[in-house]
């Protein structure tokens, strides 16, 4: 076998769940490990998917994962979501409440659906001493609000926002998550937010099957890709690609108290 390019990468946010990778989920697990990736979170968006990733977590040694409800979920959920959720957080690789946060896109559900159930998650995150993995679109000023409010350890993930915001959130002692849209050629802002961003607060993610980087921009997206991500946000802090991928899983780790 041809020794991957790079090693110990660690993606920290993927949906191997997803219903992209139902036919050959197997094939593309051997693939990644083939391309130098070490460990990957899996990461749950609503109760059923929630315990799809700790299914995959028992099955797979190198994946980790989160258990949370999305904003794009925060409308449907049994009254006792916040119990299962907790539940779920005992078994042994749930390292994070997430995906959690505020989506205003499209403003459905509401947002004042999607503040109760965000806060109420953050509690919990709390309440468990567990970090917290953030999605925040076109919701910057609410999500830093409760933030800076709940003070919680965490990554706001696929990082999109300004090179101030970055720093507000940094300044809060939590990370950044770029996939990859960093090395889209209009992707100034995220760039821009990894130039003024610490080695020490970065994170690599995919976010699969979305958001593949150049060249496969528009493709199903794996954690083989990531390797693209990393190059571009190594370009750009200026040392080589391997030390860029050595920082990011160190964070990783740091930040979900996993020790590979």
């Amino acid at each position: 076998m041809e020794q991957p390019k790079y090693h110990g990468i660690f993606d920290s946010h993927a949906h191997y769940d997803d219903e992209r990778f139902q036919d050959d989920q197997a094939d593309v697990f051997e693939k990644i490990k083939q391309h130098g990736v070490s460990a990957v979170i899996n990461v749950g968006c609503n109760l059923p998917t929630c315990q799809s990733v700790i299914d995959l977590a028992e099955k797979y040694p190198q994946f980790y994962c989160s258990v949370g409800i999305h904003p794009h979920d925060a409308a449907n959920i049994p009254e006792d979501y916040l119990q299962q959720l907790a539940q779920m957080s005992k078994y042994q690789k749930v390292v994070a409440i997430g995906e959690i946060g505020l989506d205003y896109h499209y403003d459905s559900p509401s947002r004042k659906q999607q503040l109760v159930i965000f806060e109420q998650q953050l509690q919990l995150a709390k309440q468990l001493q567990l970090p917290v993995i953030i999605h925040s679109r076109d919701a910057t000023e609410d999500t830093l609000k409760l933030l800076k409010q709940y003070k919680p350890q965490g990554v706001v993930h696929c990082f999109s926002g300004s090179a101030q915001t970055a720093k507000e959130i940094v300044s809060l002692g939590m990370y950044l998550g770029f996939t990859g849209v960093l090395t889209f050629q209009n992707a100034k802002r995220a760039q821009q937010a990894v130039e003024v961003t610490t080695t020490d607060r970065l994170l690599l993610e995919t976010d699969c099957p979305y958001m593949a980087p150049v060249p496969y921009r528009g493709k199903r997206c794996d954690s083989s890709m990531i390797a693209f991500t990393a190059e571009k946000m190594a370009q750009i802090k200026g040392i080589s690609t391997q030390q860029m991928i050595d920082f990011a899983r160190e964070n990783t780790c740091r930040l979900f108290q996993i020790t590979l």
